[in-house]
């Protein structure tokens, strides 16, 4: 059995280091969590500094994320922050939670709003519970200041936000109420994530920025994928998925995720963020052009 080090990462973030995490999503069966852990043994030779791993609407995977990320913990060693939502839970359900994760070893938690349910396309708190993500952050920060708080941010606005001003505030109150770091919604663009990170330098967040990118699969996957977070698909990306498409050639998207990380570390950032949707063709990629693997 691994243990994991235990550390928050806003700790980690303080030391300077360039940090490389990576996202999986709780598996719907037993040979897709196979899967899943099978893809995050092919990680570890490259030694990511966290993993996360989402949380499913109105709790509705609430069993399978604390099933796996003790997996990841236990049997990977991984640093590991469970993502958790205000969706139909209420405070006290959410400070169960909360001390479920603690008890597990878990010392980071990604806080998050979380999306409607399935079918439900406006975002309603059930009795008791929380409206926004700022509230879960302060809930956390006052009841297990231990913890490392993550918070989401949307480079091209989140799809809710009436502009770019209001959003950036809303981003603000979470980070007040005691996040440590920001992780973005996933961008193609690295002059939008640049602008983002300006934006909120002059709105007064000076927390670290970790920037969150997908390594594109299929033009359909990432079409559907910047419908929901209002992220721009450039047209020369466009162009090259459709002619891989046409002609059966991987790896544009890892190609080009990895051109973003190279220009993102160069400049300055504090680490990236991989969602990996559970496979590990496009991530390793990237990673072996980083020339990421521990000797």
């Amino acid at each position: 059995m691994f243990m994991s080090k235990g550390e928050s990462i806003g700790k980690i973030l303080e030391k300077g280091k360039k940090l490389f995490s990576v996202e999986f999503f709780p598996p719907k069966d037993h040979a897709g969590g196979e899967r899943m852990l099978k893809t995050a043994e092919s990680f570890q030779p490259y030694d990511p500094d966290f993993v996360s791993i989402t949380y499913g609407a109105g709790g509705g995977t609430r069993v399978t994320t604390m099933h796996y990320a003790k997996l990841l913990q236990e049997e990977h060693g991984f640093e590991v922050m469970p993502h958790l939502t205000c969706v139909g839970h209420t405070r006290d359900e959410l400070l169960t939670i909360l001390e479920d994760f603690a008890t597990a070893g878990f010392c980071n938690i990604m806080a998050l709003r979380g999306d409607p349910p399935r079918g439900e396309t406006q975002f309603r708190p059930i009795e008791g519970g929380f409206s926004y993500a700022s509230d879960l952050v302060s809930l956390i920060r006052e009841n297990f200041p231990h913890f490392g708080i993550g918070v989401g941010g949307y480079p091209e606005k989140h799809p809710e936000a009436s502009n770019q001003v209001t959003d950036l505030k809303n981003l603000k109150t979470k980070v007040e109420a005691g996040a440590d770091f920001i992780t973005t919604q996933l961008f193609f663009d690295n002059q939008a994530f640049f602008k983002f990170v300006s934006d909120c330098k002059n709105a007064g967040i000076s927390i670290p920025i970790l920037p969150g990118l997908l390594p594109a699969l299929s033009l359909g996957q990432v079409k559907r994928f910047c419908s929901m977070c209002e992220a721009r698909l450039p047209p020369e990306l466009e162009h090259h998925l459709q002619q891989s498409q046409e002609s059966d050639q991987p790896g544009i998207g890892a190609d080009w995720a990895l051109d973003q990380v190279k220009e993102l570390l160069n400049v300055g950032c504090p680490g990236f963020h991989l969602y990996a949707l559970n496979k590990s063709k496009s991530t390793l990629k990237i990673l072996e052009g980083l020339g990421r693997k521990r000797s």
